[in-house]
């Protein structure tokens, strides 16, 4: 028989569901998606949430990403999203907007890291598997063999005089208009940063542009052996899931 969990994936732009087979990663019928309210306070996400719950009916745990920090249910900041989010209980919120306590909330690069490493990329990696989200920031996951460090924000981590998103996120090469090669040499900077504090055994490379992963992994210069995300679009949704069904609340 099919274990299935069921995540939903907070992003700026679109809020995504669906149901997962935990066994696999793969989405069990359709994803749903449903525009991100605006303003994007707590309460109107978390209708869109319900929302989406409903439209799937499904009823059991589930597991829900934010673009934030979460410490204990509690959302520490807000990135692309409200502001209003900063301090708002999440757990809570959600727990009472879809009418259930079993409800696991979760920074959306964690969620990402868990699904890439459980189900992923990384899913034959023993050791520390560190997965880099490149868009208009920088985000990270670090897990060691299956355990999830939560909450790490490299991405502000300073390299070279700068915050490491400011160098090289997918952002910067898109304004700077720099070429794959010429922005590679900036991410091989910042992965030697990363991997200079942490010693990985595998860089996961997620965001958009690891669909062209083609174009400029070859061209990095980090010791540490870099690869495409797998699960790519599907992989907050597939996360979110496992982390409902493990147990893991930041």
């Amino acid at each position: 028989m099919t274990r299935t969990g069921f995540g939903i994936d907070v992003g700026g732009s679109g809020i995504k569901g669906g149901t997962v087979d935990l066994a696999t990663g793969e989405l069990i019928g359709e994803r749903i998606k449903i525009a991100t309210p605006q303003p994007s306070t707590p309460e109107a996400v978390a209708r869109t949430a319900a929302e989406i719950a409903a439209e799937a009916a499904w009823d059991g745990p589930l597991g829900i990403t934010l673009p934030s920090v979460v410490t204990n249910g509690l959302a520490r900041s807000a990135a692309n999203i409200d502001k209003s989010w900063i301090g708002t209980d999440a757990r809570s919120l959600f727990s009472k907007a879809l009418g259930r306590k079993d409800v696991t909330v979760l920074n959306d690069a964690d969620a990402a890291g868990i699904a890439e490493d459980a189900l992923g990329a990384g899913r034959d990696v023993d050791g520390v598997v560190v997965l880099v989200t490149f868009g208009t920031g920088i985000g990270s996951a670090v897990l060691h063999n299956g355990v999830l460090l939560p909450n790490t924000e490299f991405g502000h981590l300073e390299v070279g005089g700068k915050e490491a998103e400011h160098r090289a996120a997918s952002s910067v090469k898109e304004d700077k208009d720099l070429s794959y090669k010429e922005w590679a040499k900036e991410v091989s900077r910042v992965l030697e940063a990363f991997e200079n504090l942490l010693w990985p055994d595998l860089f996961i490379a997620g965001g958009g542009i690891s669909r062209k992963h083609e174009k400029w992994i070859p061209h990095l210069k980090n010791r540490t052996e870099v690869v495409p995300a797998a699960l790519l679009n599907t992989a907050g949704i597939v996360g979110a899931a496992l982390a409902a069904d493990k147990g893991i609340a930041p």
